[in-house]
């Protein structure tokens, strides 16, 4: 079952051509990765996902409803979330306040009850706490739950980044780099994190430097350089695809994990 849908995808700004013509479809249950060299024009393609840009010819189509172009906020409430990196952690407070704070979305109070402490707000705070605490367990972070973020390891702000992702009761999930930056046995971590997530009923889509956490991790991946799609495939067909390894200037041993 296709849950969301890239079709044809432009974004150019000028005479400059972030994105050019991309197309890609994401199966229920599936982890498809974006990958291509620095500036190939992935960070734009999420961009134009999760609606912070407007594309400029093209469309995404999730559960068969055109969400071109829809506000952030609006896309994230269907049910197609994206992560940030730690600048969107609230460091000076608990690991728990931030994912309690993540689960926004999902209010039933209004903003004069949240403000007064009405019932209802009171019922989301208890549901929000109980909720929060279920997904920092899930994702191995009971523990430091009621630590303060910013004193948190950087794999650990990597997982609460995610967790915060996980509170607004994503369909899709767009990981953007959950790797970066950390050491081999955070990977390890991480890779069986993301695995986890999709148990749970949860698609992702990820951008990634990681080949090798790449390409243990993807069902499928997409290959973009230059703003345009080269490849998509298994693994090992992308492994194999001799236009993603000259993408990566011959450095496959390096670049691609052989």
């Amino acid at each position: 079952m296709t849950l969301l849908s890239v079709a044809n995808l432009t974004k150019s700004y000028g005479g400059l051509v972030a994105n050019n013509d991309i197309s890609f479809k994401v199966e229920k249950g599936q982890i498809l990765s974006v990958i291509g060299p620095n500036g190939a024009g992935k960070s734009t393609l999420f961009k134009l996902i999760a609606g912070f840009v407007k594309p400029t010819a093209g469309k995404v189509v999730f559960q068969d409803e055109d969400i071109t172009g829809l506000a952030p906020h609006v896309i994230a409430e269907r049910g197609v979330v994206r992560t940030f990196q730690e600048t969107t952690i609230f460091k000076e407070m608990s690991a728990l306040h931030n994912v309690v704070i993540a689960h926004h979305l999902r209010c039933h109070a209004t903003a004069l009850g949240i403000f007064f402490g009405s019932r209802r707000a009171r019922e989301d705070e208890h549901r929000f706490r109980e909720s929060a605490a279920d997904i920092l367990q899930f994702l191995g972070l009971g523990k430091v739950m009621q630590e303060r973020a910013g004193s948190l390891p950087h794999g650990h702000l990597r997982a609460l980044g995610i967790a915060m992702g996980l509170a607004t009761n994503p369909t899709v999930l767009l990981l953007d780099e959950p790797f970066a930056g950390m050491n081999p046995e955070e990977t390890d971590t991480a890779v069986e994190m993301v695995r986890k997530i999709v148990q749970r009923g949860v698609t992702v889509v990820l951008v990634e430097h990681d080949m090798r956490a790449v390409m243990r991790l993807s069902d499928r991946i997409v290959v973009i350089s230059f703003g345009s799609k080269i490849a998509e495939g298994k693994p090992d067909e992308i492994q194999r695809n001799e236009k993603v390894i000259e993408a990566y200037l011959g450095r496959e041993d390096d670049e691609l994990g052989l």
